[in-house]
């Protein structure tokens, strides 16, 4: 009966986990869409501006949003490993 609770419980915090997981991909996923819709959007009001010679919207969607999207994966893999170590900490996988 105790193996069979402490699995629920395993179960439940799996689940909060992956809950977890969810939230945080349509978080960044959010924060992805709208810098390039943004981006697009203001695209011709940026072109007024410059840098080094180079158009600010053509900068921004060359330079500025790859680094944004490195950064983007960087939170995801690192939040992702603290929560993966977190749940196997608490919850080890019986043998």
């Amino acid at each position: 009966m105790a193996e069979s609770d402490a699995e629920a419980q395993r179960q439940r915090a799996l689940a909060r986990h992956w809950r977890a997981s969810l939230r945080l991909t349509a978080a960044l996923l959010v924060l992805w869409f709208a810098v390039v819709i943004v981006a697009a959007i203001y695209a011709r009001a940026l072109s007024n501006f410059s840098v080094l010679g180079i158009p600010l919207s053509f900068y921004i969607f060359a330079q500025g949003a790859p680094l944004l999207f490195l950064a983007i994966i960087g939170v995801y893999a690192r939040h992702m490993n603290r929560a993966d170590r977190r749940f196997a900490k608490k919850h080890p996988r019986s043998a």
